[in-house]
C-alpha cells in the first residue's frame, strides 16, 4: 500500500507563517495599509449536543496571534465567531452576519447543518475552507475547500487497517440512517480485494439496543473475527459497555476517529478496558506527534482549548491553508479578496500544513459525482497503548482507489 512520509521540517514552516505574512513595507501599522480582512468561524457552544467551543476559541487565539505579529499582508485580521446554536435557524444567522461583514472566507467551521447554510454562502461567492465534514454539501460545494477526507476516508481506511492485522471477517457497527448506509459501501470496496467478508451491524439512533448490536459484532469470536466502530462517541461509549460484559476472547476492535476521542479512548483503552491495542484510523498524526507542536505553542496556557478534539485540529489544518494562501497571494502582488483566494485555492499550487496532512491542492479532486471536492484521501493508522493513540504506522495511506473504485496499489 502506498504510503507519504510527512517532511520533519514543515513544522518550523507553518510556526513561522504569521511573521511571513506581516511583511508588508508599510510600517508598523496594519491598519495604515487599508481596511480589515475580515473571516468567521463558526460551531454550536452552550446546546448541550455536540458542542465545539474549543473551535471558534482557536480561531480567535489564531486571529490574536497574527495580528501581534504585524497582521496579515499589512491589515488586521478581524476573526468573527458565531454561535450557530446547533440549528439551521442559528446556522442561516451567522450565514447572514458573515455576509454582512463582508468576510473573505469562513473558515474551520463545525456544523451539523452545513446542507442548509452553504447556499448561502455560495450566494455571496464566500469560501468554506475546512468545514469539519458532517455533510454532503461540504465535499461537493464549489466553493467548499474540505482539508480532511470525511468519513468515508475513514471507514476504507480502518478496512484496510483491520485487513492488515489479520482481519477475516469485519463486522461494520454503524448508524441505522442513510449517511450510515453509504458506508458499507466503503468498506465493502475496501475489504473486497481480500476476499474479507463484511458484516452490517445497524444501531438504532432512537431506541438503540447495544446489547444486540455487541453479540452482532462478536459473531462466533472466533480469531480473525473483527468489528469496526462508526458511531458517535457517546455510543461508542454505550457499545463498548455492552462489549466488555460479553468478555470476548478473540475479537479485534477496530474504529474510525471520530468515534473514539480520547475522552472515550482514556476510560475504555487503558489495561483490559475493551479499546486496549485497538485499531483506529484518523486523518491526522496523533495528539501527541510534532507535527502539532506549533499549535500546543500557540495555544499555551490556554484551557479553552483540546488539542487533542479532532475538531479543533480541523480548524487549525483549515486555518493554515487560509494564511498559506493568502500568502502566496501577497508574494504574487494580488490583492486578498474572496474571488483571489477561491482562485490561488483553485489553482495547481499545493499548500503545506505542517506536516498534519499531505501537501492538499483542489485542482486533483476526487473524480466522484458524491464528493467531487474532496482532496484528501490519506489517512494515518493509529493504535490504543494504555488509553493513549499512538502511531501504528507511519506516514499517511492513500485510499483514492478504494473511494474511486479502483485496485489497490501493487
Amino acid at each position: 500500500m502506498t504510503s507519504w512520509t510527512r517532511p520533519g521540517s514543515a513544522i518550523a514552516t507553518i510556526a513561522l507563517l504569521p511573521a511571513l505574512l506581516a511583511t508588508s513595507g508599510c510600517g508598523d501599522s496594519a491598519s495604515a495599509a487599508g481596511a480589515d480582512y475580515a473571516v468567521m468561524t463558526w460551531s454550536p457552544s452552550g446546546t448541550g449536543a455536540f458542542d465545539r467551543s474549543g473551535v471558534t476559541a482557536l480561531a480567535e487565539v489564531i486571529g490574536k496571534d497574527v495580528n501581534a505579529k504585524g497582521g496579515l499582508n499589512g491589515h488586521h485580521l478581524r476573526v468573527i465567531t458565531c454561535n450557530e446554536h446547533n440549528t439551521v435557524d442559528g446556522g442561516n444567522a451567522c450565514v447572514r452576519q458573515a455576509v454582512d461583514n463582508k468576510v473573505i472566507a469562513v473558515i474551520g467551521s463545525y456544523s451539523l447543518n452545513s446542507d442548509s447554510l452553504l447556499p448561502g454562502l455560495e450566494a455571496a461567492k464566500i469560501p468554506y475552507i475546512g468545514g469539519y465534514g458532517l455533510s454532503g454539501a461540504e465535499f461537493s460545494s464549489p466553493l467548499s475547500y474540505p482539508v480532511a477526507g470525511g468519513t468515508p476516508s475513514l471507514i476504507a481506511g480502518n478496512g484496510r487497517q483491520l485487513v492488515a492485522a489479520g482481519c477475516r471477517t469485519i463486522a461494520l457497527v454503524r448508524p441505522d440512517t442513510e449517511a450510515g448506509d453509504t458506508l458499507t459501501g466503503y468498506l465493502g470496496s475496501a475489504l473486497r480485494p481480500d476476499g474479507v467478508k463484511l458484516v452490517d451491524v445497524k444501531v438504532s439512533e432512537k431506541a438503540p439496543d447495544y446489547g444486540d448490536a455487541a453479540r452482532k459484532a462478536l459473531g462466533d469470536d472466533r480469531p480473525g473475527t473483527c468489528a469496526s466502530l462508526a458511531l458517535a462517541p457517546e455510543q461508542t461509549a454505550k457499545l463498548l459497555d455492552a462489549y466488555r460484559k460479553l468478555a470476548p476472547k478473540h475479537t479485534l476492535l477496530g474504529a474510525e476517529i471520530g468515534s473514539v476521542p480520547q475522552s472515550v479512548v482514556g476510560p475504555q483503552g487503558g489495561g483490559d478496558g475493551p479499546l486496549n491495542n485497538a485499531y483506529v484510523t484518523g486523518w491526522y498524526p496523533p495528539t501527541a506527534s510534532r507535527a502539532w507542536d506549533a499549535l500546543r505553542v500557540m495555544l499555551g496556557s490556554d484551557n479553552r482549548v483540546d488539542p487533542s478534539d479532532l475538531a479543533v485540529q480541523t480548524t487549525w489544518v483549515a486555518y493554515q491553508v487560509f494564511l498559506q494562501a493568502a500568502e502566496r497571494l501577497r508574494a504574487a502582488g494580488t490583492p486578498l479578496t474572496s474571488k483571489s483566494l477561491r482562485d490561488q485555492l483553485d489553482s495547481e499550487d499545493s499548500l503545506d500544513t505542517g506536516g498534519v496532512t499531505p501537501r492538499l491542492s483542489w485542482s486533483e479532486m476526487l473524480p466522484s459525482g458524491d464528493s467531487p471536492r474532496l482532496v484528501n484521501t490519506w489517512v494515518t493508522y493509529q493504535q490504543v497503548k494504555g488509553g493513549q493513540l499512538v502511531e501504528q504506522q507511519s506516514g499517511f495511506l492513500d485510499m483514492r482507489w478504494v473511494l474511486t473504485g479502483g485496485k489497490p496499489p501493487q
